[in-house]
């Protein structure tokens, strides 16, 4: 199969113009050739979207342990331009956790692809716990990390702890050596982070939201977070964090270490209602793009990544920032940057492609049109 005419974002996130051949699902070669193929013109090929962070959409959740959830999420996603994607599980018992890990490795995606699972929890700050259920909180140990690790199958890629809620040295340690670890919903203070940081923690969950905020005189986990190297995410639909502190910290994270991700839940793309997120019954509300609890507190996104993307570029986040944030910036926090996020000979074709006004026009994952 050959695109021609290719108007694309190669791997240095500079546009080109080509052909993109491909072969198996990969990208073999680009250049020109005499060949045949499906004509691009007046199109922008895109690198795929990655969402490492992301609960539900269009009313299927992780939580909900069925393949059936998954293909709510899977097909939505890609028909928002996401083309991998995590899976994310909420604090649960490490038994049920287990046994989403289970479903999620033996499921067959029929949109966006799955690129690993994201445990958010449950060893985490009941003290910072959002909408995390608390009953559910409990201390991490190495007993339970090989546990989940196991039941994953390999796809075990990413987990958040507190790391001042239990003894974490060790789990971190180990953990670390075998997938990401992040810090989130916590209430750690900077010294911490710094602590967990040199550990082996590599990346931050949410930043800004359900953890330590930075002051004057304690810069708390967000202030450990933007004064180290660690890879941070960020929910930019506009309400989690406000447009002015968006444009602060994308010039303090600059162009590598921002990782946009929806959080979202099985509200994404149904509207207004009651739904259901972690065991807790959330709202979505008339002239509201969030769900919250009963009693106000923000939830869960109820967006996606290429809505998020459009938002960044009307915030004055510069075109290839944005881009990378939502493609090779993901991929690298997962270790899946030599497969998926960018348009490079041997990765994965897999293309979000739009016309000049950023509309999606077509997806493709593994060559084919989603």
């Amino acid at each position: 199969m050959i695109l021609k005419n290719c108007t694309f974002y190669n791997e240095f996130f500079e546009k080109e113009f080509g052909d993109i051949k491909i072969e198996k699902g990969k990208i073999a070669e680009i250049g020109i050739f005499a060949e045949d193929g499906t004509d691009m013109s007046g199109k922008i090929i895109f690198p795929g979207f990655v969402d490492i962070h992301i609960h539900g959409a269009a009313g299927g959740d992780t939580g909900d342990n069925s393949a059936e959830a998954l293909d709510k999420m899977s097909a939505y996603l890609a028909e928002n331009g996401v083309t991998s994607f995590c899976p994310t599980t909420m604090s649960r018992p490490v038994e049920e956790l287990i046994e989403s890990a289970k479903i999620i490795a033996d499921y067959k995606p029929c949109g966006a692809k799955i690129a690993g699972i994201n445990f958010e929890g449950p060893f985490i700050s009941k003290e910072k716990c959002g909408s995390q259920n608390p009953e559910y909180i409990t201390a991490g140990s190495c007993g339970d990390f090989d546990a989940l690790y196991g039941a994953a199958g390999g796809l075990m890629k990413l987990i958040t702890i507190a790391p001042e809620t239990f003894d974490s040295g060790e789990f971190i340690n180990k953990a670390s050596k075998q997938i990401t670890v992040a810090i989130g919903h916590t209430n750690a203070t900077a010294k911490e982070c710094k602590a967990a940081f040199k550990k082996g923690v590599s990346h931050v969950t949410h930043l800004y939201n359900a953890m330590s905020q930075m002051t004057s005189r304690e810069a708390g986990a967000v202030g450990a977070a933007l004064d180290s190297d660690v890879t941070c995410e960020l929910i930019c639909d506009g309400y989690h964090i406000s447009s002015e502190v968006l444009r602060n910290t994308f010039k303090i994270l600059g162009g590598d270490r921002a990782v946009v991700v929806s959080d979202s839940m099985r509200a994404a793309g149904l509207g207004t209602g009651e739904f259901e997120l972690g065991g807790q019954t959330v709202y979505v509300k008339e002239n509201d793009a969030v769900a919250r609890l009963e009693n106000g507190t923000i939830a869960a996104s109820v967006t996606n990544l290429f809505a998020e993307f459009k938002n960044l570029l009307s915030f004055g986040i510069d075109f290839k920032t944005a881009l990378k944030s939502c493609t090779i910036n993901p991929a690298k926090v997962i270790k899946e940057d030599e497969n998926i996020g960018s348009i490079a000979v041997g990765k994965c074709a897999d293309f979000t492609v739009v016309d000049e006004e950023l509309n999606i026009k077509e997806v493709y994952i593994n060559g084919t049109r989603a």
